[in-house]
């Protein structure tokens, strides 16, 4: 039976920390992988810290001069990778550390994307929280720094967030550890397919572009059937996306990030 998004209240009491084992660095035969993502200064690090056991492997992306972190936990039997991506504002590809992000999230398919927000500057971070739900429809909003938004006096309707966006949502204050046992439970329940996010898209689009979007669609999908947003890919190939369009004619991208799921 499928289950609404929920936020971090619903998974309450849920959380068994004896079957929680902080890996460090052994990322070897995982059963999931979770891609951390969100803006600059949004205490990413931190939650990866605190899922991971404060270790971590860094190394280079393929090609690339941008850092790449990746660590591991297992929970109820099951063994999680954990990348954390690029802190970045956009996923339009704009940069090194956008086009990293994007490739990895829309290529590489990690079993759940998790979106680390500021909880104090939720609007300014929900533009790349939409986009990455446009790509991924398993994920889930990290609202971290709950501690300074407290401080600042302000309040988040979790629920009504969790509604309108369409994936859980999960208040933390990471450095403390405050909420991190909901989000480990919150991850899990995406990975196995007990919660199913229902992720909010852009629907007002103008009939003429989503009749070729629709036919360019279908085409994509003929060609590489495992990408799992081909709307979204037709969208940027129209808009002349060229890291788009040399990953489909080439198909490099989509192999390189494959192989870092692995």
């Amino acid at each position: 039976m499928e289950k609404h998004p929920k936020s971090a209240c619903d998974s309450c009491g849920h959380f068994n920390s004896s079957n929680l084992k902080k890996l460090g660095v052994n990322t070897d035969h995982v059963d999931f992988v979770v891609a951390l993502a969100g803006n600059p200064n949004t205490g990413k690090s931190t939650v990866f810290n605190a899922l991971t056991g404060l270790r971590q492997h860094t190394g280079n992306w393929p090609g690339k001069t941008v850092t790449r972190a990746e660590g591991a936990y297992s929970y109820d039997d099951k063994k999680y990778k954990l990348v954390d991506l690029p802190g970045t504002y956009s996923l339009l590809s704009t940069s090194v550390d956008e086009e990293v992000a994007r490739n990895f999230i829309l290529f590489g398919q990690p079993s759940v994307t998790v979106i680390v927000v500021d909880a104090g500057r939720l609007e300014r971070n929900l533009n790349l929280v939409l986009q990455i739900l446009e790509i991924t429809d398993k994920a889930v909003l990290c609202l971290n720094l709950m501690d300074e938004a407290e401080r600042q006096d302000i309040e988040i309707d979790e629920r009504s967030l969790a509604k309108d966006l369409g994936i859980p949502v999960v208040a933390t204050s990471a450095r403390y550890k405050k909420g991190i046992p909901e989000l480990i439970q919150t991850i899990h329940e995406v990975a196995n397919g007990t919660i199913v996010c229902k992720p909010h898209r852009i629907k007002n689009v103008p009939k003429h572009i989503q009749k070729a979007v629709d036919k360019l669609s279908k085409s994509i999908e003929l060609q590489y059937p495992d990408i799992p947003n081909s709307r979204w890919i037709a969208f940027r190939l129209l808009d002349g996306d060229a890291r788009i369009i040399n990953a489909i004619e080439t198909g490099e991208f989509i192999n390189t990030e494959k192989e870092l799921i692995n």
